[in-house]
């Protein structure tokens, strides 16, 4: 159990094909190529012994006398892990050189620059790959000092050192011992390839260095499309990088998240694979990506999804499923790897998602929003195909569906995919008028009356004076934290901040949001789960627009705490403050995002507004207000 560093101990790189994990120790323990989805070559996050792994790390005779670091440089994602020893400092620069745009690669590069900054450092290598989950055997040849070929299924790995880092045949693996002294550098680089495609060019050190120098002129550059100017640019900055290096370049899908099969719950079976794109979350993405400015991403996806929306393709027989392969494939046939022990013992380990086939009706509304709220979607072969979906919704919308929790407990009249229904038809009749597309519009407007009417008379629970969940139940759900975002009504709204403070006292745990609770509303899964990191930063969002600007601030600044050492979120946080879930995650980061626009936007009208106290809120959460009323914490930078 020791073999396995905690979640959060991990920097992310990638080539924007691919994604690889590297610990705070210096050891690639994730890495699947050739695309985010592809089988893994290093997986020893989900099996110490089976799974595989690279470690570049300082070799000293007692760790326990060296203190290490990690950080990215800045506004990049050159991801840097330091060495501090007895003898000196070591540092090893991990990068992935992006590939920005064309037609999938087969060849993807992950290089590992090591220099030492003071005294002298010695150096470990272990490369120790295992092909297709650690099911696969390779064979292993040594052409020389400074290269060896692991050759898989279908697959091979190209292992190069430069001057000075000879490599040696241990077994099926291989490794390598080194010193630098102050001033020095060497470089291995890991090449993956597909069979017969040949030797990769060798690099030497001064081309390393170059491709670091490369990479990062690439993340700075790129993220001078950046338009954020607020009050916290370096989070913000972080999770517009993270959402890059999560996205496809050659479609422009984002998937979301980089791994599979990390639990919800330690020891658990809530282990799934995110390497995949949802329609829902990278739908959310598209207006707070134009916001920040990447207009290129956002409209990429919009493409992707038009496309998806147009070609009908999907294993359900209904017009849209909930996600994809990152290439617009529908078939996730789900299949347990039994051989693999699982982190820290969560087993099933999961490959593939069988919640592929689930029916979420919520990701029509979520679709049609994309689609729109980047402007007109295209005379022909996108409103076209879009009216084809919405007359279908039209028919379909009003039946029991898994729910955007994607549960395996039933089907339920879940109330946030009937907002979300509300969200497709205002949408779509909006749109008809504003670009003069022809339309159904009676037969939308009367589907989008109807759901409206559902949720408020059948939605709305009188005793908990809050909207909850699904038509049978009174318990209450984060997703509906949305309410007021997507304009269903104002957050102003008495029944809006009824449901608000009901969530509060329910779902809140020291401004940490739970999704739901699963023994009041059991979704067919064993174990419990930690708070939702989404959820967390949509009710900062939530309490900002609602005017509760204290507690909105107090529960963002404490959400920030959660992040790990180089800024990146899991999907959730354990009762103990543990990052859980697959990591890092697109829509944690996404909603990070939109909840510091949100809290910008409200400190700055409160401001501006003539005359204005800034009152505060009273104190929840342990936080307490000032009680002199200053206007501080409320407007202040």
């Amino acid at each position: 159990m020791n073999s396995y560093p905690p979640i959060a101990e991990h920097g992310m790189i990638g080539d924007l094909q691919t994604a690889a994990l590297v610990s705070s120790a210096g050891v690639v323990d994730w890495w699947c190529t050739p695309r985010f989805d592809s089988p893994s070559v290093f997986a020893s996050l989900l099996d110490a012994e089976r799974g595989g792994h690279c470690s570049l790390t300082a070799d000293t005779p007692d760790p326990g006398d060296m203190t290490v670091r990690q950080l990215y440089l800045s506004d990049t994602a050159v991801l840097v892990t330091r060495f501090m020893a007895p003898d000196g400092v070591g540092e090893v620069a991990d990068f992935m050189v992006p590939l920005a745009t064309g037609a999938p690669r087969a060849h993807h590069r992950l290089v590992r620059v090591a220099r030492v900054v003071r005294g002298t450092v010695s150096f470990a290598l272990d490369c120790r790959p295992r092909f297709d989950y650690g099911r696969a055997s390779h064979s292993l040849t040594v052409p020389d000092a400074h290269h060896a070929v692991f050759d898989g299924p279908g697959t091979e790995l190209h292992v190069q050192s430069t001057a000075g880092v000879a490599l040696h045949a241990e077994g099926d693996d291989v490794t390598a011992r080194f010193q630098l002294s102050q001033g020095q550098a060497a470089a291995v680089v890991l090449t993956g390839t597909a069979d017969g495609e040949g030797v990769p060019p060798h690099l030497s050190l001064d081309d390393a260095v170059a491709d670091l120098e490369a990479c990062r002129v690439f993340w700075l550059s790129w993220l001078r499309s950046c338009t954020y100017n607020g009050r916290w640019q370096d989070e913000v900055h972080r999770s517009a990088i993270t959402l890059k290096l999560l996205t496809y370049a050659p479609t422009g899908a984002p998937i979301a998240a980089a791994t599979m099969g990390l639990p919800e719950q330690v020891g658990g079976e809530r282990n799934w694979d995110y390497r995949y794109t949802w329609v829902r979350d990278a739908s959310l993405s598209v207006k707070a990506l134009i916001d920040l400015g990447f207009h290129e991403e956002a409209y990429a996806f919009r493409h992707w999804l038009r496309d998806r929306i147009e070609a009908r393709d999907t294993a359900t027989g209904d017009p849209l499923q909930i996600m994809y392969r990152v290439d617009g494939d529908p078939h996730l046939t789900e299949e347990t790897l039994g051989h693999l022990e699982g982190y820290r013992g969560s087993y099933p380990v999961r490959a593939g998602n069988a919640a592929a086939d689930q029916l979420q009706l919520d990701i029509y509304g979520e679709a049609a929003d994309a689609l729109i709220v980047g402007g007109d979607i295209g005379a022909i072969r996108g409103w076209s195909a879009l009216t084809e979906v919405l007359d279908w919704l039209s028919d379909h919308w009003d039946q029991p569906d898994e729910g955007i929790w994607e549960t395996r407990g039933g089907r339920k009249d879940f109330t946030y995919s009937r907002l979300m229904t509300w969200v497709a038809f205002d949408r779509a009749l909006r749109a008809s008028q504003a670009f003069s597309r022809p339309a159904g519009t009676e037969r939308w407007t009367r589907a989008r009356d109807a759901a409206f009417r559902q949720i408020v008379e059948r939605g709305w629970h009188d005793k908990r004076k809050a909207f909850v969940q699904h038509y049978d139940s009174d318990v209450l759900d984060a997703s509906l934290l949305l309410m007021p975002k997507v304009g269903f009504l104002s957050p102003h709204d008495p029944d809006w901040l009824s449901t608000l403070d009901a969530m509060d006292g329910e779902l809140v745990s020291d401004s940490l949001v739970y999704r739901y609770d699963p023994a009041a509303s059991p979704d067919g899964l064993r174990g419990s789960e930690g708070t939702f990191n989404l959820c967390s930063f949509f009710y900062v969002e939530a309490l900002a627009r609602s005017g509760r600007l204290s507690q909105a601030r107090y529960a963002f600044d404490k959400m920030l705490t959660y992040a790990n050492h180089v800024g990146l979120f899991a999907e959730e946080i354990g009762p103990s403050g543990e990052q859980l879930g697959n990591f890092p995650q697109a829509f944690t980061h996404l909603a990070l995002v939109t909840a510091a626009m949100a809290l910008d936007d409200e400190l700055a009208a409160a401001r501006a507004r003539p005359g204005a106290d800034g009152h505060l809120q009273p104190a929840r959460h342990g936080f307490t207000a000032p009680a002199d009323g200053s206007t501080a914490d409320d407007t202040g930078d």
